[in-house]
């Protein structure tokens, strides 16, 4: 089974122009966080604008970033849906691919039951075979909450669920029989504190060495240099929550020069405050010449 653990970034799809999938941003962008922070990268997640992305674009874009990285990082793709036969087929399908685990989202929407989420969660990993399946707790968008003791016994239940990305900070915790994966980046350190494997985070497209270092740190048991260079980083945490993500992220790689900030609808351009407040958090933090716009 593939190593998930560490600094795993949930990356952006670049947009060309006429709203397609930019290949070659999509390319670049996968080597530079691989080579500054990340072992692993998200494709098609929330990040990622999943919501708006079709089936073949989502498996052409495991195709491109497995192709461009999948040597030297974990890759991990998108597959979840409220669609239990749609989630489980294109899951047999991005494992088909090759990738190298899936992010499976709580059913969103149509509010299934427990007894619902189980039968669910069973279909999906069932779909993926061999391949480890991580769970993804956000009930902000979701509505619903996977509580720890039903996470332990999906776990139980579905052997290759074997982690959970949870975006619940009031949940955030060791759960007997899964690893943990911080969900939001404020918490990353709190999570490897208490024994969390790493994190799948946004803030790691800009500031991923930095990240990195808090993993590196936590793992050597220095957890106050783990917890004084999260402090440093809180800014940043906070200019990639002004708007809805992933309006952030994209403004500050396109005030780095890394990406065109192109979105899909119902997702539009930050406004000229929230760039402003990116640009701000960016310039403090060293990251970006004062001026640039």
């Amino acid at each position: 089974m593939a190593e998930l653990r560490g600094v795993i970034t949930a990356m952006v799809t670049p947009f060309t122009a006429d709203g397609a999938i930019d290949v070659d941003a999509t390319r670049r962008l996968a080597r530079h966080l691989v080579e500054n922070g990340s072992h692993g990268l998200v494709v098609a997640g929330t990040t990622g604008e999943s919501p708006t992305l079709s089936d073949d674009e989502k498996l052409r874009l495991f195709h491109l970033v497995l192709d461009e990285v999948g040597d030297e990082a974990t890759v991990i793709a998108g597959t979840g849906s409220n669609d239990t036969r749609h989630a489980a087929g294109l899951t047999g399908k991005a494992c088909a691919v090759g990738v190298d685990a899936v992010l499976v989202v709580t059913p969103y929407y149509n509010k299934p039951n427990r007894a619902g989420l189980r039968a669910h969660f069973a279909e999906v990993s069932q779909a993926a075979g061999e391949t480890p399946v991580v769970l993804y707790n956000i009930p902000s968008r979701t509505v619903i909450n996977l509580p720890p003791d039903l996470l332990a016994e999906l776990a139980a239940e579905n052997e290759n669920v074997v982690a959970v990305k949870q975006a619940n900070n009031e949940d955030l915790g060791p759960i007997e029989g899964i690893e943990i994966l911080a969900g939001n980046d404020d918490v990353f350190a709190r999570t490897l504190e208490f024994g969390g494997v790493g994190g799948i985070l946004v803030a790691s497209h800009v500031v991923g060495p930095a990240m990195r270092e808090i993993y590196d740190a936590a793992g050597a048991g220095e957890h106050q240099h783990a917890a004084e260079i999260d402090a440093g980083l809180r800014p940043i945490y906070e200019a990639m929550t002004v708007t809805a993500n992933p309006i952030p992220v994209k403004t500050a790689l396109e005030l780095l020069g890394l990406l065109e900030a192109r979105l899909r609808l119902p997702m539009v351009a930050a406004s000229e405050d929230e760039r402003e407040a990116v640009r701000t958090a960016l310039e403090a933090h060293g990251l970006l010449v004062g001026g640039a716009r």
